[in-house]
This record gives structure tokens, sequence and C-alpha cells, in this order.
């Protein structure tokens, strides 16, 4: 009896191969959920690589050089949020399937009052998540380094004058000045402007990001690897309500937006009543248009083609059909667009606002309280409502 007891309650047979039990009186690792796990993790890897590289076709056309730029960044969030949307998934199905309690199981659930492990986890995780995000975020603003200054000024009068632009009479403030001085005329620069018209851009900002000699062999090149390209602008970008009109530094007044390709252009940012958004998806950039502000900013488009301008901020009852064209084309095109439009006289701009407005005018102005749009700018060049655009 003695020799059988023993044997029952000390000398049992040992753990069976795989039981999952170290032979320690502990739980041992299950090479089996190891290797589950570790197969969940490489697929999941795979789905996010695999969406990371559809990020591009749900986009329009990358048309400036800040595009691929923020194309990879949103890549990055969209991969990172397919990982974790795919991990957390595979937890709460697992759970579902193979961890759910017996038909008739009314027991309560063991009382468990905190996991410290477990909180450590989803605290770090998520931070360590959004450091890189940021990370990368500050890395690519500092890339792109649109913004310029910005001058506080009255009110829309004194930022047309700052800007050199007459908006009442629909002609350039320095068109008395022949077009070959009519730039420096109408915005000083240098020394020689006055110190609230000297923007800068950041510290690093290069012009020419992403422009090299092989895409603008016109510039002058002093490198024999890469061209400084000669800047266009300022051009002044007046938005109000509902409408947006570009005025060149020779004088030349538009409603849509001409830009030659691979050339850096800075632009100064009028609002000549509320707050508007200057949106254009194709390059990737959108900057708030202040009232009693003049902003600098700048961009380079590079790839030609018709693209859509918006208004990205609620301006107002219209502000939907605030809408431009932007066309970029190449230097010969654009310098062509440029001449034939210093021949054209101004004429108002086609407007849909406009025509939204006299349509609600023909119901009895009934329905939302809204001021009337703005009189269409007087512009050498008028929108055309009916051309195709790629987004």
């Amino acid at each position: 009896m003695s020799a059988s007891g023993s044997t029952a309650s000390g000398s049992g047979p040992g753990p069976a191969p795989g039981s999952g039990s170290t032979g320690r009186g502990g739980p041992g690792i299950d090479r089996g959920a190891v290797l589950l796990v570790t197969l969940g993790v490489g697929l999941a890897l795979l789905a996010s690589r695999w969406l990371m590289a559809q990020v591009p076709r749900w986009l329009p056309p990358q048309a400036s050089t800040a595009a691929p730029l923020v194309d990879d960044l949103f890549a990055l969030e969209a991969g990172i949020g397919c990982f974790l949307l795919l991990g957390c998934t595979a937890v709460i199905a697992w759970t579902l399937l193979f961890d759910r309690a017996d038909k008739y199981d009314r027991d309560d659930g063991e009382p468990i009052e905190g996991n410290l492990k477990l909180e450590i986890i989803w605290t770090v995780i998520p931070l360590v998540v959004v450091l890189l995000i940021a990370a990368q975020a500050i890395r690519v603003n500092g890339q792109l380094a649109n913004m310029g200054g910005k001058v506080r000024v009255a009110g829309a009068a004194e930022a047309l004058q700052l800007v050199g632009v007459d908006g009442v009479a629909g002609v350039q403030a320095a068109t008395s000045v022949p077009s070959s001085q009519s730039s420096q005329a109408s915005q000083p620069s240098g020394a020689q402007a006055p110190k609230a018209l000297r923007f800068r851009f950041s510290k690093g900002a290069s012009p020419g990001l992403g422009v090299t000699a092989a895409t603008n062999p016109a510039a002058a090149a002093t490198d024999p690897g890469v061209a400084p390209v000669t800047e266009l602008g300022p051009v002044v970008v007046i938005a109000r309500q509902w409408s947006w009109e570009f005025v060149y530094p020779d004088g030349v007044r538009s409603a849509e937006l001409h830009l030659p390709v691979n050339r850096p252009v800075r632009f100064r940012l009028v609002s000549l009543d509320v707050l508007h958004g200057l949106s254009i998806p194709a390059f990737r950039l959108r900057q708030d248009v202040v009232p009693g502000s003049v902003i600098d900013y700048r961009l380079t488009p590079s790839r030609e083609g018709r693209y859509r301008l918006r208004d990205s901020l609620f301006s107002g009852a219209y502000f939907a059909s605030n809408q431009t064209d932007v066309v970029v084309e190449s230097p010969e095109a654009f310098e062509q667009w440029r001449q034939a439009a210093r021949r054209s006289p101004l004429v108002p701009s086609p407007n849909a606002a406009t025509e939204l407005w006299s349509q609600r005018q023909e119901r009895g102005n009934r329905g939302w309280a809204t001021v009337p749009p703005g009189p269409p700018p007087l512009v050498n060049v008028p929108l055309d409502l009916n051309a195709a655009h790629e987004g």
C-alpha cells in the first residue's frame, strides 16, 4: 500500500509531450499559440503594407512637389491604422469563437482587480505610435515650408494697398509702369521694401523643392547638379464671397490660376470679407485666407493638367460653389497665355454663386438668411465653368 500510495501521490508520470507544462508546476509556452500569433502579425503587416501602396490610387493625381511627401505621411498613418484594426479585430474574434462560456454556465467571471502589465502595454504602445506619427509629420512639415510671413492689416482696402492691387477699379495699381518693371513697382522687395512687406520663409526652406536642372532646363545653372529656379510672383490671391481672383506681377487678372510647371510660385493671400480656405487637392495643400491679414505662401506645381481649387472653409451660404480651376502648363504655354491675357479687356467673370443668388431671387428670396454674393471680379481671363478637370 505504501509503495502504491507513494507512486500515486508523488512519483506519477511526467507531463505529456506538448501539454504546455514545463514540469515545474506552472504553465509553459504554447508553441502552437506562438506560431499562430506570429503568423497573424505577419499577415497583418503584409495587409498594412498593401494598403499603404493603394493610398495614391484613392487620391487625385500628384500635381505638386508637396504631394508625394503628404501622400507618404498619409500612407504611414493608414498602414498603422490598418495594423491596429486587424490586431484588435483578431483578438475580439478569437475571444468570441474560442473563449465563449458554456451554454448553461451561469457562474460569475473571475474577479480581477487590475493587470499592471496590461495597463503598461496599452499605454506605452499608443504613446509610441502617436510620437512616431508626430515626428514624421514635423519632418514633412519642415520639408514643405510653404508658409511664409503674415502681416496684420486694418481691413480689405489696406490689404489690397499693401500688395499693390486696386480692387475697386479692377486694374493693377502699377499698370502705368512698363511690364518689365511692373513687378518691382507693384511689390517692392529686398532692402527697398517697407518693413511690413519683407516676408520671409522659414529657415532652411528651399524654393526649388523637388525641382532639378533636368525638370527645369531653362533655369540658369550655377551648380552642375541642381539649377536654381526663378520664382514666379508674387501672385496676389483675392478671396471673396464667393469667387477667386488672381493678380499677376505684370497686372494680368484672371479668375483661373495659371502656373508654369516645375517653377516655384509665391503668393500673397488676401480675404476681402470672411475666413476662406485655399485648397487644391491635387497639390495636397490647404491654407486659411484670413481677413485682416496678408499671408505669404508658396508651392511648386510638378504635373501639367487642369485641377480644382476649392474653398475648404464655411464662408457662407454658397461656399461650396466657390471653386475655380488651376491650370498647370509648360513654360511656353504659360507665356503664350500671359501675353494673350495682357491684350484682353477686363470683363466680369461668370460666377456660380451669382447664378444661384439669381435663382433664389426668382423664388422670392426664400430660404436661410444669407448675404448676397459680391460683384463678379473684373478679369482679363474669365472662368470657364464647363472645362473638365482632373480633381
